[in-house]
């Protein structure tokens, strides 16, 4: 019996310890979607190909951090993320010489909104991206990225539900930290869904940003 104790009770302390630290990294079921997912969070929802634009007013070396407070992870980025990236990047946004952008995709719990909205033609997708992205203060390269990556993929329905997420939600789930901090920074996500006929909605404003000093542009799109 002195032996049991001696080998249970440290392992029991273990135990009890760990629970806690697995609770708060994985997703709460209340916050999350029910879709499943194979990369470690089963109730979380998935922001494909956010794209980070970075503008600094000189070469800088930069540390950047992606955190989940709610839980969630990275499941794919370039360059590699690994436990952060850490980049030189230019005034014009270049990125180790090479890239444009820092990408990546996170699954994350679903706090995303789904009340205001617009709802588009297919064939009226590009006009609507180029105009609904410039109000928001998204520019050239980073407006031509988003439609020729995502007009090839929206072709399956006859209209489509646009829900933006800006900063003050994607920050709940996603936060993005740099070693130096951007003076001004626009996070946009759209959450995409299929329709198959005309949807009247209300019309979410429109809030663009001060594109000057050190700024950073991200976009992002979540399909349901």
């Amino acid at each position: 019996m002195k032996t049991f104790k001696s080998t249970f009770l440290p392992f029991l302390a273990v135990l009890l310890f760990s629970i806690p630290l697995l609770m708060l990294q994985s997703c709460d079921p209340e916050d999350c979607d029910d879709d499943e997912n194979d990369n470690g969070c089963d109730t979380c929802i998935q922001v494909l190909k956010p794209n980070i634009y970075i503008y600094p007013k000189q070469e800088v070396l930069l540390n950047v951090q992606i955190d989940f407070p709610r839980g969630g992870n990275v499941i794919a980025s370039i360059p590699d993320y690994g436990n952060g990236w850490t980049v030189t990047v230019t005034p014009d946004g270049k990125i180790d010489g090479q890239y444009d952008y820092l990408f990546y995709e996170s699954e994350q719990p679903n706090v995303f909104q789904t009340e205001k909205g617009w709802c588009i033609k297919t064939e009226d997708l590009d006009e609507f991206f180029r105009q609904n992205m410039a109000g928001f203060g998204f520019q050239g390269r980073e407006i031509n990225d988003f439609t020729e990556y995502w007009i090839p993929r929206l072709q399956n329905s006859e209209y489509y539900l646009m829900y933006p997420q800006t900063s003050q939600i994607i920050d709940e789930v996603i936060v993005l930290t740099f070693s130096e901090t951007p003076d001004n920074i626009q996070r946009l996500f759209y959450l995409i869904q299929e329709a198959d006929s005309a949807i009247e909605m209300e019309a979410p404003e429109i809030s663009s940003f001060n594109r000057e000093d050190f700024f950073v542009a991200e976009w992002g799109v979540i399909l349901k």
